[in-house]
């Protein structure tokens, strides 16, 4: 959602991280099989106040790619469509969440390293393509003893263990996660500066004071590197896309989940899309576009100015929901139409919580100007209300 991306679930993971440092585990990896459902009878309530999102603000790169302390929810976004010399299709997340266990006011100076006041969650995908194959795992760590953590200075960094994304220059990263099955290694290259999303990085979420994020993209990362699945090496290239944000919000009382999507075209233009469901069925009024010109320029519409078009459903064999699968997107003023699809249907994460974001492939027109490329698109509320989940 405005890549409102508070996906990390409010307190059930949380609780379940605290329960096993108690038990004496660090950070673990987890595969997808029976993690859905396992945490939703647990609660977890954090005192104190946090910051909210009300007002624009001032941001300071790299100073404020690292984390906000004093929100509650913040994630660090990456999902990029690659492909080899000889084209086969590979698409890839990689996402980093931290949740705060103590507001500001609450903190005090603790005589051990391993003491927590933070905790990241972090999720991995790879699809491929050519063998229409989703592999995805899951890691829970502590925010402590170096263990997961996130900074902007000297440089940036985001980390869980031996999944990172690091900064090593001006607009250069390296990035680099790997499982049993999968492993990354990536150099990112940010073509077109910091975008700001909404009114210049407030992106309001609903109708309450502070129901909003502070939304932070890098929409075109130039991507070169190597995949290595299932012991084959692929040497790719391609686009990646980045997401920053960080809140102390939830979705509205009525607000069920939301469609995101990220798409990279080949004439230099992006589109961040996003609507918010309600239980209803209704669009809210909160759902947004932007166009990013080739110039890094915004242009922003509101949820009359833009309409997406569901044509066909996803029903997964694992967990019985079903998803959009096809859409048309249409932005009349200026004259746009995309028609977009999933580059394979069974894209869905069963994670500690269910939602569906995979590559998806994209063409159309603007005005006159055929336009084609790939991007993302995340899903949820389908397989359960994300309402309190974060």
């Amino acid at each position: 959602m405005s890549r409102g991306k508070p996906v990390f679930m409010l307190g059930l993971i949380v609780f379940a991280v605290i329960i096993g440092w108690i038990a004496g585990f660090r950070a673990e990896e987890k595969s997808v099989a029976g993690q859905a459902g396992v945490l939703d009878n647990l609660e977890f309530e954090v005192e104190g106040q946090f910051a909210r999102a009300e007002a624009p603000i001032s941001f300071e790169f790299p100073k404020d790619h690292g984390a906000h302390e004093d929100y509650q929810t913040e994630w660090w976004y990456y999902t990029g469509n690659l492909a080899t010399e000889g084209g086969r299709r590979f698409g890839y997340q990689l996402t980093f969440f931290r949740r705060a266990l103590v507001s500001p006011e609450m903190r005090v100076e603790r005589p051990s390293e391993w003491g927590v006041e933070q905790v990241y969650l972090a999720h991995f995908a790879l699809t491929d393509v050519q063998n229409s194959q989703f592999f995805t795992s899951e890691k829970i760590g502590r925010g402590a003893a170096g263990l997961a953590g996130a900074v902007g200075e000297p440089l940036y960094q985001v980390w869980l263990e031996n999944w990172q994304v690091r900064q090593v220059g001006e607009n250069e990263y390296l990035m680099k996660a790997e499982t049993d099955q999968v492993r990354i290694a990536f150099n990112l290259r940010n073509l077109k500066g910091e975008i700001l999303q909404g009114d210049q990085g407030y992106s309001r979420k609903g109708e309450e004071i502070g129901n909003a994020s502070y939304y932070i993209s890098q929409t075109r990362l130039e991507t070169k590197g190597e995949i290595y699945l299932l012991g084959e090496e692929f040497q790719v290239s391609g686009l990646s896309w980045m997401d920053h944000e960080f809140s102390s919000s939830a979705l509205g009382q009525d607000q069920i989940g939301w469609d995101w999507f990220s798409l990279q075209l080949d004439n230099d233009t992006e589109i961040m899309l996003f609507t918010l469901r309600n239980e209803d069925g209704s669009i809210d009024r909160f759902s947004t576009a932007t166009i990013i010109l080739p110039n890094g320029q915004t242009q922003l519409f509101n949820f009359k100015e833009f309409e997406v078009v569901v044509h066909n459903q996803w029903t997964s064999p694992t967990t019985g929901a079903v998803y959009p699968s096809g859409w048309t997107i249409k932005i009349p003023s200026i004259d746009l139409t995309l028609n977009v699809r999933p580059l394979i249907p069974n894209q869905e994460l069963v994670v500690s919580y269910v939602y569906w974001e995979g590559a998806v492939f994209s063409e159309g027109n603007i005005g006159d100007v055929p336009v084609r490329g790939y991007g993302y698109v995340e899903l949820t509320g389908y397989g359960q209300s994300m309402r309190g989940r974060f």
